[in-house]
C-alpha cells in the first residue's frame, strides 16, 4: 500500500536531523493544518534568553511543509522543495517555547501555498509567514 503526503510527513518530522536537532514536535496534523511545537533551550537564543530568529524560521518552514503535506493524496514522488518564504517578526520570544499553526490555503497540481503563525505559551504572536512548497523533483 502506497503512503498518503500526510502519512509521509507524520514519519519525515521525528526523523529528519535537522528537526531534531532544534527539538521540533508535531503536536496535531489535520487535513490542510499542522502544528508544531519547539520547546526552549538556551542552545536556541541569540543572547540571553531570546530565541535566534533562525530557530524561529525553520519552525515556521517546517510547519508550513507539514501543512502542505498534510492531505491524503498519494504522491508520485517522495521529493518537494520550499519555493520561497516570508517572515515578518512580530515579538521577541523569551525563555519560552513556541508553536506553529501552519494552514495551506491553496493547492494547486505542483504547488501549496501556506500560511504560519507562531505563538509563544502565552498565545502572543511572535512570527508571522507565507511560504510555498512544490511537490515533486
Amino acid at each position: 500500500m502506497e503512503q498518503t503526503r500526510s502519512e509521509l510527513i507524520r514519519a519525515f518530522i521525528p526523523s529528519s536531523p535537522l528537526v531534531g536537532l532544534l527539538g521540533i514536535e508535531l503536536v496535531r496534523l489535520e487535513h490542510d493544518r499542522a502544528r508544531l511545537r519547539l520547546p526552549f533551550r538556551p542552545e536556541l537564543a541569540t543572547m540571553g534568553d531570546v530565541v535566534h530568529g533562525g530557530a524561529i524560521a525553520a519552525l515556521l518552514d517546517t510547519a508550513s511543509m507539514a501543512a502542505a503535506w498534510a492531505d491524503d493524496t498519494v504522491p508520485e514522488a517522495v521529493a518537494g522543495a520550499t519555493v520561497s518564504m516570508s517572515v515578518d517578526y512580530v515579538s521577541a520570544a523569551r525563555g519560552c517555547d513556541l508553536l506553529a499553526t501552519g494552514v495551506a490555503v491553496r493547492r494547486g497540481r505542483s504547488l501549496c501555498f501556506t500560511e504560519v503563525t507562531v505563538n509563544d505559551d502565552g498565545a502572543r504572536v511572535i512570527a508571522k509567514g507565507i511560504a510555498v512548497h512544490r511537490f515533486g523533483g
